[in-house]
């Protein structure tokens, strides 16, 4: 594969993680790439203590790892949970005391972008009420990262793993980010794009790629079926990443993939070591 001037970052809470969180920065070093991102990585804490913070971000910035992208508290990810911010009650309220302690975390690391993962269905509460809730809560995280100059991130997962998700298209989720942007007036929010997601929900790539790239703030890749390291699968990684830089895409490209059951090092076979620091 190609890729001579594509942006890579891996995934830190989907690789590595047979090693505890604070070394896998450097392990991410060792095999040659120097940008990440993260889920929120204490899934119990959206306020965790502060020198669990302090200690995560010296070993990224000991390991010269920069982190590019980081997710908003979303429940219990991995796990039952595909984000809080339109579950009411204590979820939602999490959620809103996340918001200013992972954009200050993030700010210190130089990062300005922040997924904010929508969330279940629930029992008992209307459609409506949650989708009110929801835009309430990204109005209020869009302001939170404009403050730093940053982007908000709305993720379109995929409907046979995420049943009781409602954002499992990428017209749904553009549909979100038009309203968030109309209800802010920044224009801060974004579509990330997750070809894997949109894969398995049987969407038209390359559609998707020509109809959303003007409002796409970063994308992330695994192959399809398996959700591998590309070359596991089906998707034709070259041909789509090509599409994307024709359509005027030059963010990140995050690699949120299962290395499978050898360790995370040995999944990056299809991408030559040249290419894996950030140009």
């Amino acid at each position: 594969m190609g890729f001579t001037d594509t942006r890579f970052n891996v995934n830190l809470s989907i690789l590595f993680t047979e090693l505890p969180l604070l070394e896998r920065p450097a392990a991410a070093r060792a095999a040659g790439f120097t940008a990440v991102e993260l889920w929120w990585p204490w899934v119990d804490a959206p306020v965790p203590e502060q020198a669990e913070l302090d200690a995560l971000r010296a070993a990224l910035e000991d390991a010269g790892t920069r982190l590019v992208g980081l997710n908003f508290y979303a429940g219990q990810l991995p796990g039952p949970d595909r984000g809080a911010l339109s579950i009411p009650g204590e979820e939602s309220e999490k959620f809103r005391a996340n918001v200013p302690v992972a954009v200050d975390f993030a700010r210190s690391l130089g990062c300005t972008t922040f997924n904010a993962l929508y969330g279940n269905r629930v029992a008992g509460v209307s459609a409506e009420e949650q989708d009110r809730l929801a835009l309430e809560n990204l109005a209020f995280a869009a302001r939170a990262v404009a403050e730093v100059g940053g982007t908000l991130l709305i993720e379109a997962l995929n409907a046979p793993e995420s049943p009781k998700c409602p954002i499992v298209s990428a017209p749904k989720a553009i549909e979100v980010v038009d309203a968030v942007n109309a209800a802010t007036g920044l224009g801060n929010t974004k579509f990330l794009m997750d070809l894997y997601h949109l894969s398995m929900n049987g969407e038209d790539l390359d559609e998707v790629i020509d109809r959303y790239t003007d409002k796409t703030a970063h994308v992330q890749i695994a192959d399809n079926p398996g959700r591998g390291a590309p070359g596991t699968g089906e998707l034709d990684f070259d041909a789509l990443l090509d599409r994307l830089k024709k359509a005027g895409y030059d963010g990140w490209i995050g690699l949120e993939y299962k290395p499978g059951e050898a360790p995370s090092a040995s999944s990056f076979a299809w991408l030559p070591a040249p290419l894996r620091a950030a140009p």
